[in-house]
């Protein structure tokens, strides 16, 4: 079920209503057990994820509930085993963010047989999750990549850089490649795995810029990505204009540059994911029939004239 135009506003005061019941109801019943959160996120050596992590934290102190998170290291396996070893330790609450969409299914359905109650953040999960809340990825790539078309007066060669195996990452780059096609003088010339990785996307991008000695653009499925991507080709001395996804710290100050081939990012709001996501599992915990099973999160493109008033 997801949220529609037409019925946004029922279902936002539906939903908020179950949440301020829920919140009540952990309130009522703080004396007898307390809550407890497990997150458990793809990477935390990641500014994006750290911000994510830091507002769960203050959000369940405000209520008085425990947090344990865990850092899967992009290794699906190795997040398997810390969601089990969360739910051996009396989990209430799962807050999932999967290394690999299809992948964490094990876990998915190892905390629904403990009944715990699952919610995916910022990437969807395969198995029997209670609820979802990400970004809206498609409008991400799709605003992105319709910005770098602008800025090349709609011609030019442009390279695409992909990332893990997540829905989000496959939207991202679905909806960059549907921006470019609406362009007849655009050509994507190679989609390469940059692995979400600054030095892998360094080398990645160098290989391409040296296949592809006519290169324009460069669209990276996240900023730390991007960032490698960004050393390629300043090195390279080309006229390579980037773009990408996130909206993280070091991304927006390149793009501040007036100088810089970084020219835009689409930023997402990792704080109010969390916080809507940790909202959506209480009602869902307490009971609440109202509330959503997925909330999508805007995105916002920050080009150089937004860049200086913008921070997650």
């Amino acid at each position: 079920m997801k949220i529609s135009n037409i019925a946004a506003p029922f279902r936002k005061t539906a939903f908020l209503a179950a949440s301020a019941a829920a919140l009540t109801a952990v309130t009522a019943s703080a004396d007898e057990h307390t809550l407890t959160i497990g997150m458990s996120f793809q990477e935390l050596n990641n500014e994006y994820f750290v911000t994510m992590q830091e507002a769960l934290e203050s959000a369940a102190e405000s209520m008085g509930a425990e947090v344990i998170t865990t850092d899967a290291r992009h290794d699906v396996s190795k997040q398997v085993s810390d969601v089990e070893d969360m739910i051996q330790r009396g989990i209430d609450i799962l807050l999932l963010n999967p290394a690999d969409s299809v992948g964490v299914e094990t876990a998915v359905l190892a905390a629904k047989e403990a009944g715990v109650t699952t919610v995916a953040i910022d990437a969807q999960a395969n198995g029997p999750v209670d609820g979802f809340v990400g970004s809206k990825n498609y409008d991400a790539g799709y605003k992105a990549c319709e910005y770098l078309a602008q800025q090349l007066d709609g011609e030019g060669q442009v390279a695409l850089l992909d990332g893990i195996p997540v829905v989000p990452i496959l939207q991202r780059i679905d909806g960059c490649t549907a921006a470019l096609d609406e362009h007849e003088g655009i050509e994507i010339v190679t989609t390469q795995n940059g692995r979400q990785e600054r030095t892998h996307a360094m080398t990645v991008t160098e290989n391409i810029i040296q296949a592809n000695p006519e290169l324009d653009g460069l669209f990276s499925v996240n900023d730390i990505g991007s960032l490698g991507a960004l050393i390629a080709i300043e090195a390279s001395g080309q006229d390579i204009k980037l773009v990408s996804v996130d909206g993280h710290p070091e991304a927006v100050a390149e793009i501040q540059k007036a100088d810089s081939p970084f020219i835009a990012t689409s930023a997402q709001y990792p704080a109010d994911m969390v916080r809507v996501g940790l909202g959506l599992a209480m009602a869902k915990y307490w009971g609440a029939e109202t509330a959503p099973a997925e909330i999508p999160i805007d995105v916002e493109l920050i080009d150089r004239e937004k860049a200086a008033d913008f921070s997650w």
